[in-house]
């Protein structure tokens, strides 16, 4: 399994100054991190990976603290970088790895991954701090997905 993150609860865009990549998760957005990091510490035997977006980075925090390892940054997951690079990386990371993305590059991935033949399983949820479930067959390939709602806030 895969766990495709949708990074939790950010400050308002709108009201942000400065440069997007810097806005943190707000205070809801930290109780979806730690919220996150319960379900998913059991679960995760493999790599953090993260968009370098701070609010990104901090989503996967918690875990990473929980299991004693640390979240590695990836353009390929930073907004704006379309499916192409997020599909690379999920080929790429061991089983039990959590990756954190944007609110257009999951959907984008998701939309790949079904063009490809992938089952889905539930309705989809976009929402902040919702996961994707992703399982792969002996060669690899994404082969079914599901996905968790948000943890409440």
């Amino acid at each position: 399994m895969l766990y495709l993150v949708r990074h939790a609860k950010a400050g308002s865009r709108s009201e942000w100054v400065g440069d997007d990549r810097v806005r943190p998760l707000s205070g809801p957005g930290r109780r979806q991190a730690a919220a996150l990091a319960t379900r998913l510490a059991a679960l995760s035997k493999g790599d953090l990976v993260s968009s370098p977006y701070v609010r990104c980075m901090q989503t996967l925090e918690p875990l990473a603290v929980a299991l004693g390892t640390t979240v590695r940054a990836d353009d390929r997951l930073a907004e704006d970088t379309g499916f192409v690079g997020a599909i690379a990386l999920l080929a790429e990371v061991p089983d039990g790895s959590v990756l954190c993305s944007h609110g257009d590059v999951i959907p984008d991935t998701i939309g790949a991954l079904e063009r490809r033949g992938c089952a889905f399983a539930g309705a989809p949820d976009w929402r902040k701090a919702s996961v994707w479930v992703l399982s792969r067959d002996a060669d690899g390939a994404i082969t079914r997905a599901a996905c968790w709602p948000p943890p409440e806030s």
